[in-house]
């Protein structure tokens, strides 16, 4: 089955026809929220919003290995996550919708493994791609299916939050080599893969990075939603056509 993960913009699906929600628990306490099951275009799909379905739960409070957990644990296979970023290299402006291929992970102090008791033996997963190529490209041919762009690659910085960052810190991701820094992408997405989910991320470039653009002194949080709004109405068109895919 197939799930998806709603980000800061996307706490809800409006083209999803709801069956039942539900209130799970897991042996990593609760998640962010019921699980909504429901159906799009006659195919069964369940969502969950990363930060609660009221947006109350800050990036580094979510309870990724909950979230994880109860998605494999109701049938879940392959998970679609969209997040909102800000954007570092020149061509990722404000409203682009990216679907990256790597990440870089900064956070720090969260819960990021399933493998951390002492009954257990070290284990090791290959991380060499974070993303599923097959849903990725399932993602970038739904929207060439939806006549929407997509950018097909970038690098995806993981940061802490819930402050954004200094313009310093943005020049030394550009160093390293980052795109675009968001705050939910680890370690949701090593999770999934330690719990051997096919995962891959949609992302909206919600503002230009500190330091960047109009962003050059200040990030202008009171035009973000603007930004932010029209451009998920195309993730949700994108994440309708993939399952519409899935349906054929």
């Amino acid at each position: 089955m197939l799930a998806i993960i709603g980000g800061t913009g996307l706490t809800q699906l409006e083209n999803l026809k709801i069956t039942h929600r539900q209130v799970l628990r897991t042996p990593y306490g609760e998640p962010s929220g019921p699980m909504t099951f429901g159906i799009i275009n006659q195919h069964e799909v369940m969502f969950l919003a990363r930060h609660g379905y009221g947006h109350t739960i800050p990036p580094h409070m979510v309870n990724y290995r909950a979230n994880l957990w109860a998605l494999r644990d109701q049938g879940a296979t392959r998970v679609l996550a969209a997040t909102s970023v800000g954007g570092i290299r020149a061509d990722l402006v404000p409203g682009t919708v990216v679907v990256p291929d790597q990440l870089i992970d900064y956070t720090h102090g969260r819960e990021f493994t399933f493998f951390d008791g002492k009954d257990r033996s070290v284990t090791h997963i290959d991380f060499t791609k974070p993303y599923s190529e097959p849903l990725r490209q399932q993602l970038l041919a739904a929207a060439r299916s939806a006549g929407l762009k997509c950018v097909d690659g970038g690098v995806h910085a993981v940061t802490q939050g819930p402050r954004l960052e200094t313009a310093a810190e943005v020049d030394r991701m550009e160093r390293d080599g980052a795109h675009m820094v968001g705050m939910t992408g680890m370690p949701e997405a090593s999770l999934a893969r330690e719990l051997g989910l096919q995962y891959a991320t949609i992302a909206v470039v919600a503002n230009h990075a500190a330091g960047r653009g109009s962003s050059l002194n200040s990030i202008p949080l009171d035009t973000i939603g603007a930004v932010l709004n029209p451009a998920m109405e195309q993730v949700r068109d994108i994440l309708e056509m993939v399952v519409v895919s899935d349906a054929n």
